[in-house]
């Protein structure tokens, strides 16, 4: 289809970790990081990120977990994406706090064969919206170094102060922060109903000095997708500002943490 396009630089393989088998693709040189798309799919947006982290000297992979790849986010299709029963599935943990998604053991997989595959320090991940958390509990993987959260959206529910990590997970990123220096980034737009205050002080308390949070005025925002800004690096990415900042920061965390500074 046509907008496979997008797609035409990256290489695409099937991966599997015995449970689930999903396709990635990758593009680029050096030390992995692994992109976890956003609702509704891996869109040229999410692609146009990629891009510029394998530009800045990383192998990117990218998977799909849902959705048809290289699909604009505004096409109709998508919206089936979102209500076709994607938050019922058994892959994804929707709703409960306290517990991360299922699929997160398939992305662990992933980063140990990235790495085995790239080398460096270690892999960087970053998840997006409905897999904006799902990087704070792939570190239980040690192959993971350098976790993003994106405006992580899960779970659900306005004034929602639950997050989609198990106690063991968040416990694993402290004491990983006290043995090796990790740090988790956070990334959203102030006032976003699906990312609330009370998320992020979660993230605060629960990792501490671990935790560096990038907060941007909506004002700053580039228009488009959801009434309120809310896709920090794809869809409301500007070129210049707080958010081009936001994406520079995250894309010098990869480099410096997975070894390709």
């Amino acid at each position: 289809m046509a907008y496979a396009a997008a797609l035409s630089d990256y290489d695409r393989f099937s991966f599997g970790d015995g449970r689930w088998v999903r396709d990635v693709y990758r593009r680029g040189s050096g030390p992995a990081v692994i992109v976890i798309h956003e609702m509704p799919g891996l869109h040229p947006d999410v692609i146009r990120f990629a891009d510029r982290v394998a530009e800045a000297g990383m192998s990117v992979y990218c998977p799909v977990l849902f959705g048809a790849p290289g699909r604009p986010a505004t096409h109709p299709a998508g919206a089936l994406t979102m209500l076709g029963g994607l938050c019922v599935r058994f892959e994804f943990n929707a709703w409960r706090a306290g517990r991360s998604s299922p699929i997160v053991d398939w992305l662990r997989a992933l980063a140990r064969q990235a790495h085995a595959d790239c080398g460096g320090r270690g892999v960087g991940a970053v998840g997006m919206c409905f897999t904006g958390g799902f990087a704070l509990a792939m570190v239980t993987e040690p192959a993971v170094v350098a976790p993003v959260l994106s405006q992580p959206s899960l779970p659900l529910g306005r004034r929602n102060a639950g997050i989609d990590a198990a106690p063991a997970e968040v416990a694993c990123a402290r004491r990983r922060h006290a043995e090796e220096g990790l740090k988790v980034l956070g990334l959203r737009f102030t006032g976003d109903p699906f990312v609330p205050d009370a998320r992020f002080e979660t993230y605060r308390r629960e990792l501490g000095e671990a935790f560096e949070a990038i907060e941007i005025d909506p004002a700053d925002a580039r228009p488009g997708g959801l009434k309120h800004p809310h896709s920090v690096l794809t869809i409301n990415l500007k070129e210049d500002g707080p958010t081009k900042a936001a994406e520079q920061r995250v894309i010098a965390f990869f480099r410096e943490r997975t070894g390709a500074a």
